[in-house]
């Protein structure tokens, strides 16, 4: 099973979105995809039809309770052929009750090969921090996407959540490489949008998708409604621009080695 988190610890950059609709993508390809909403906010468990504040079991008893499977918990949502490891405010209590647990970096990973067969894809959600939660995904994934907002101040955290992912891949998961980043909320019609653009491509060259996701009303409107953009807007700007993003990641687009 292919596994894809989507991190970065700065919250505003489309990181939610962008897992939604990576999977509902893969899924409109056919592929048999699991989302697991591993933020706190349970964001994407809302942004596709979910109410995050009524559900009884969530991915926090997956990683808290040695019983509950990620099965036990799936529910449906609004994407066909997507199914949903839902997740709420009780993972903001989740280190406090893994900090017990022998190889807790590894619960995650141990609950998933349980799904080996059953799904295609598993796209992951992270919360935006560089927490333990975080460290349970990235140790249970293979490839890392890392969306980013287009301004001055992101560059100094791609920095950061590199060097995370190279930390990981060294003690935790040798298995781990970076996808790519992605450019968010961009404005190729601004002079400082296409600067920083600019920047970070010749400061990260290959690393960056040749995709970007440009700012868009829509894009806004589709969690209110439940909705992947592909549903909520099928022929908006954004749908085609992560269709072109999911086509980028499915033909094979070579993983960068961070280590």
């Amino acid at each position: 099973m292919r596994t894809i988190a989507v991190a970065n610890q700065k919250g505003g950059c489309g990181k939610t979105t962008t897992a939604i609709n990576i999977a509902a993508g893969f899924a409109r390809n056919g592929a048999r995809t699991l989302l697991i909403d591993l933020d706190p906010q349970g964001h994407a468990t809302l942004g596709l039809g979910g109410t995050p504040e009524k559900l009884t079991k969530t991915v926090y008893e997956v990683l808290t309770e040695q019983q509950v499977s990620l099965s036990a918990v799936c529910i449906n949502c609004n994407e066909e052929n997507v199914t949903l490891i839902p997740g709420n405010i009780l993972l903001s209590g989740v280190e406090l009750r893994l900090a017990s647990f022998q190889e807790r970096e590894y619960v995650l990973n141990q609950k998933l090969i349980d799904l080996n067969g059953k799904y295609d894809v598993c796209v992951i959600d992270c919360a935006p921090s560089l927490s333990l939660l975080v460290l349970t995904a990235l140790v249970a994934c293979n490839e890392v996407v890392i969306p980013v907002q287009v301004h001055y101040y992101a560059i100094e955290g791609l920095r950061q959540i590199l060097e995370t992912v190279s930390i990981v891949k060294e003690r935790f998961n040798h298995n781990l490489n970076v996808l790519g980043i992605l450019l968010t909320f961009v404005e190729q019609k601004t002079l400082l949008s296409r600067q920083v653009e600019d920047q970070m491509r010749k400061l990260f060259g290959q690393m960056i998708f040749n995709t970007v996701i440009r700012k868009c009303i829509r894009l806004s409107e589709a969690p209110g409604a439940g909705k992947s953009i592909f549903s909520y807007a099928p022929q908006s700007n954004s749908a085609i621009e992560y269709q072109m993003l999911v086509k980028e990641i499915m033909n094979g687009r070579e993983q960068i080695r961070t280590a």
